[in-house]
């Protein structure tokens, strides 16, 4: 049971996670060239589609990532590993990583997205900002893989 639960722990996170990893970096930049490439009759149509499109992937996937912590949950209990450092420290980390994209990458984007909508300005700083949390985001979800993978204890012997 526990090779079941741990490879669908890591599907959902490759599956779930990595989508929204990738949109959310490529959201700012999208967003800048959507705004800059807008004529004189109002925003870039197909630039502000792509915003678009790259916010719903975050908001649906940021959803379906939910399985992660769930699985992960399961699979270490399964495993024994519940009170190991390595493991609350991801736990931690995750919490961290779902904080940031919660508190701070979403509803950014949804600014953004609004400004383009209503065609004003979107201001470099905004995106900036943007791509510092998103940047962070993925750091934190980078350094719970690591853990995963060259975990303390690790029984692999690797």
């Amino acid at each position: 049971m526990t090779k079941f639960l741990l490879t669908l722990h890591v599907l959902a996170a490759i599956v779930a996670v990595g989508p929204v990893t990738v949109a959310a970096s490529m959201f700012p930049p999208a967003a800048r060239r959507a705004h800059s490439g807008s004529g004189a009759d109002g925003a870039d149509t197909a630039g502000l589609g792509t915003v678009r499109l790259l916010r719903r992937i975050c908001r649906v996937y940021s959803g379906l990532g939910l399985a992660v912590p769930v699985l992960g949950f399961a699979t270490a209990g399964a495993m024994g590993a519940l009170g190991d450092g390595w493991l609350v420290t991801s736990i931690a980390l995750t919490a961290a990583a779902a904080g940031i994209l919660i508190a701070f990458v979403l509803p950014r984007q949804d600014e953004l997205l609004a400004q383009l909508s209503a065609d004003q300005p979107v201001e470099r700083r905004s995106t900036a900002q943007l791509a510092m949390f998103t940047g962070l985001f993925n750091l934190l979800w980078a350094t719970v893989t690591v853990l995963m993978i060259v975990r303390p204890g690790s029984t692999t012997g690797a």
